[in-house]
């Protein structure tokens, strides 16, 4: 890992002014290698480690750290290897527990920073490689704050799958290979700023699918739907919900070809209604030099685009941001909705980042209290799931009177509750988990 200068001089008004900012070289020109085969044994840079073929990590120094500003770019270079598809990346911020040697990734408590599309690429055909940057200076305070930084060390993950089974036959020099692509990550910053102590963060979902047809991936089957829960003790200010979505499945009939209408609720109030992809992905077609990719011969119009593409091969997904203002002390939801989607044959999937920042000087992420847990079908005619990792102590159902019906005690982090006998209407279930209570509404029907 090497730290630059970088400087950069702009004319203005006949006279030259000059920024100096600092570039942080995190990833270089790493290799990624076939994303559905065992782990490949080649070797990597001091200090990087090889997590899956197509994942690394790398844990920040703290003399990186101590050269962030107030001001945070990710940029991003991925190099032609041997796959020519569109496929997935993105960029993750990982809090590891202070002098940990390593983590489970699957576990981890981590953030996406930013996720980009690579374009149909052959390596014989230039440009071989294609930029991504993405404008993050809400994660430097994340970097920047003392009492994060006193429990947790900053690891980066660099994520990009592929698989060259394609290229194997159709690009010249990748018979018989592996290895997919080059990924290269920078940080550029601004001149150094003081450490703060204010910031606040919670991470709220890393990467979930959402789809219609999987139990654990919709709060109702045959409706695309998300909500999670969770609540703060105490008010954080000036908070904001940070949110990646992109829309996958190759399907005809199914989601990436499709844009559909995408519903984002807080506390039930509906604060974001959009449609993913861009006016056009003409500017992307320098780098989609494979003819098997998703661009005719010819140019297409904003319109011809906007009939069929969700995202452009070659670009970034867009970092959508909810300012919700001072976020009260209590319970909260956020919900994703997207209910004209189709899964068609029952593929396809919607993966989800969702995370909330703001301003506490006295909370941690340790003290907001979160519960992972999928509930499902809700509504329902006759019983209710409960599928997650946290362990139910016991349970109560109360009806909209406040009666309670039921009690008992578990030890358990499933549950499955028979309905059928209940008369219908709204029903509150109350789960006491070991680090608190959580209670959701049931609608029987």
């Amino acid at each position: 890992m090497k730290t630059k200068f970088l400087f950069l001089f702009f004319a203005f008004s006949f006279s030259n002014l000059s920024q100096s900012q600092t570039l942080i070289n995190v990833y270089d020109n790493v290799l990624f290698y076939d994303g559905y085969a065992g782990l490949v044994s080649a070797p990597t840079e001091p200090n990087v480690v090889r997590l899956r073929n197509d994942l690394f990590t790398t844990k920040l120094t703290s003399d990186q750290l101590s050269q962030i500003g107030s001001t945070l770019r990710l940029d991003v270079l991925i190099t032609a290897a041997c796959d020519n598809y569109d496929r997935i990346g993105n960029v993750n911020l990982v809090l590891v527990p202070k002098n940990d040697a390593t983590y489970n990734t699957s576990t981890a408590l981590k953030i996406e920073m930013g996720r980009f599309i690579t374009p149909f690429m052959n390596k014989n055909i230039s440009p071989f490689s294609v930029p991504y940057t993405f404008t993050v200076d809400n994660v430097a305070k994340i970097m920047k704050d003392t009492a994060i930084n006193s429990v947790y060390d900053f690891w980066v993950e660099l994520e990009v799958f592929g698989v060259p089974y394609a290229a194997n036959t159709q690009v010249a020099g990748c018979s018989g290979r592996n290895d997919v692509f080059y990924g290269t990550l920078d940080f550029v910053t601004n001149e150094q700023t003081t450490a703060i102590e204010n910031n606040f963060l919670l991470p709220l979902n890393f990467k979930k699918d959402l789809n219609n047809y999987n139990v654990n991936a919709t709060d109702v089957v045959g409706q695309t739907v998300r909500t999670i829960n969770y609540s703060v003790p105490e008010s954080i200010n000036n908070a904001s919900y940070y949110i990646i979505t992109s829309n996958h499945g190759a399907n005809a009939g199914g989601e990436e070809y499709n844009r559909r209408f995408h519903y984002i609720y807080h506390d039930t109030n509906l604060k974001l209604t959009y449609k993913p992809g861009e006016l056009t992905c003409e500017p992307y077609r320098i780098y989609n030099t494979q003819g098997n990719g998703i661009y005719s011969p010819s140019p297409r119009t904003p319109g011809q685009w906007q009939s069929f593409s969700n995202w452009c091969p070659g670009a970034v997904i867009p970092i959508r941001t909810i300012a919700l203002g001072t976020l009260a002390a209590g319970s909260h939801t956020f919900k994703i909705d997207v209910p004209t989607a189709v899964f068609a044959n029952g593929e396809g999937y919607i993966p989800v980042s969702v995370y909330v920042q703001g301003e506490n000087s006295t909370l941690s992420i340790n003290d907001v209290v979160t519960y992972s847990y999928d509930m499902y079908p809700n509504p329902t005619s006759n019983t209710i799931n409960i599928s997650g990792t946290d362990i139910i102590n016991s349970y109560q159902i109360i009806d909209s009177l406040g009666r309670v019906l039921v009690s008992y005690t578990y030890n358990t982090s499933n549950l499955s509750i028979d309905l059928s006998s209940y008369a219908n209407g709204v029903y509150f279930l109350k789960m006491n988990f070991d680090k608190g209570t959580n209670t959701e509404r049931i609608i029987k029907q």
